[in-house]
């Protein structure tokens, strides 16, 4: 047997259960398989059978032992030994059974310290990583408070969240904002990723569900269910909106959220730096929920454009006075309303909508009679004028041949006179 622990190992493995989550039972194991190991590299051979490490926990003496059968006839001495040899060490053994025989190397000492070391070491990291994995994932999509360590060369914020350290990159932190290490900042826990050594644990201090767990931590009525957060909306740094509906007739789901005078609100807006935040009465109905969406803006009418499984558009009018408040600064109003309703909205103010109607008006085409051909009508009036022309002449004629036809009876009545 080779000591390899001062004093009792059952302290040491304890304050590795108690601080590190590691087993004792796990530890063990691990210590007498690295023996095992070492023993076989020491040995210079891969394969040996019936060899095993045993660990006194007392003394903090472990030894190697290889298991060997008891038989008459010994016709293979690394797994078999005599029955005569086999009393000399347990005196109740019987032909059939197994006998441990302790084969640890003499100068086997500093190699099984070694191997030990590299156990515990190798054990502590795994469990340490495990640890961390299993906390975090388990708090993956929550609010969390850490300390801002430092900001790295590219720009990531490091906050300490308790047993590993956090990365917030930069497109997860709200611009503008200076995070000066050591202060204490609540962040949003956005992914996990197990990596060789700890795992990497990425936070948020911009992500929209950091608006629902304040709000779920500051109104009860959420906590208990009463107040329900329909949809949210953000452009951190600057301005949110919340859509709210309430399970019960009784309660107001806006005033829920603002608290007696506005001090609900009032606390999630300094935790936010003052972002502005937009409370919303959700509705099922899409024309009141795009109303109340674009608030604070007045709507004069909302026309549904589509309403089907591909396509939410809507035509809002509001008063002139009203476009620019209802579109926002560079748009960001419409787009946050875009965002908590899913429908896509089209602003125009009234005299545009008038402008626009006037201009179809204007637009619209009539029929109009085809212009006539003078040289047409002039053939068509020749052509008249030379059909009478012909009928007078005809006419003329007529008369004519008919004084010839009178002249001739008279001229045969006097001849016959």
């Amino acid at each position: 047997m080779i000591k390899i622990g001062a004093g009792n190992l059952n302290e040491v493995f304890e304050e590795l259960e108690r601080e590190k989550g590691i087993s004792k039972d796990v530890v063990i194991s691990s210590l007498c398989d690295a023996m095992v190991a070492a023993y076989k590299k020491h040995l210079r051979i891969k394969e040996i059978e019936n060899v095993e490490a045993f660990l006194d926990e007392q003394s903090g003496e472990i030894g190697i032992f290889k298991g060997k059968t008891v038989v008459d006839k010994v016709e293979d001495p690394d797994n078999e030994i005599s029955l005569a040899e086999a009393k000399e060490i347990d005196e109740d053994v019987e032909l059939g059974d197994e006998v441990k025989l302790e084969v640890t190397p003499e100068q086997f000492g500093r190699i099984a310290a070694q191997a030990a070391n590299q156990v515990l070491t190798q054990r502590i990291r795994e469990a340490e990583r495990n640890l961390v994995l299993n906390e975090f994932l388990d708090k993956k999509g929550t609010l969390i408070t850490g300390i801002i360590q430092k900001v790295d060369d590219r720009r990531n914020v490091i906050v300490n969240i308790g047993k590993t350290d956090a990365i917030m990159p930069r497109k997860e932190q709200i611009p503008g904002e200076y995070y000066k290490p050591g202060n204490r900042i609540r962040v949003f826990v956005l992914n996990v990723k197990e990596t060789t050594r700890l795992p990497q644990v990425i936070v948020s201090h911009a992500h929209a569900e950091i608006v629902r767990e304040l709000f779920e931590l500051e109104v009860p009525e959420i906590e208990d269910g009463i107040v329900e957060i329909k949809s949210i909306s953000r452009e951190a740094g600057y301005r949110t909106k919340i859509a709210v509906w309430s399970n019960d007739p009784e309660v107001d789901s806006v005033g829920a959220c603002i608290g007696p005078r506005g001090s609900r609100i009032q606390t999630i807006v300094g935790e936010l730096k003052n972002e502005k935040i937009d409370i919303v009465r959700y509705s099922e109905d899409p024309v009141e929920y795009i109303v109340n969406a674009l608030s604070p803006a007045r709507v004069v009418s909302v026309d549904i454009m589509a309403d089907d499984e591909y396509a939410h558009e809507a035509l809002v009018v509001v008063p002139d006075d009203q476009l620019s408040l209802a579109i926002g600064r560079e748009g960001q109003n419409v787009r946050l309303a875009h965002k908590l309703t899913g429908w896509k909205i089209d602003i125009k103010s009234v005299s545009q909508m008038e402008q626009a109607e006037n201009q179809n008006i204007s637009n619209y085409e009539y029929e109009e009679e085809p212009e006539t051909d003078e040289s047409s009508v002039d053939n068509v009036v020749d052509s008249e004028e030379l059909q009478e022309e012909i009928e007078e002449e005809m006419n003329q004629q007529a008369i004519d041949e008919s004084d010839i036809e009178d002249g001739s009876v008279s001229e045969e009545a006097e001849s016959e006179e």
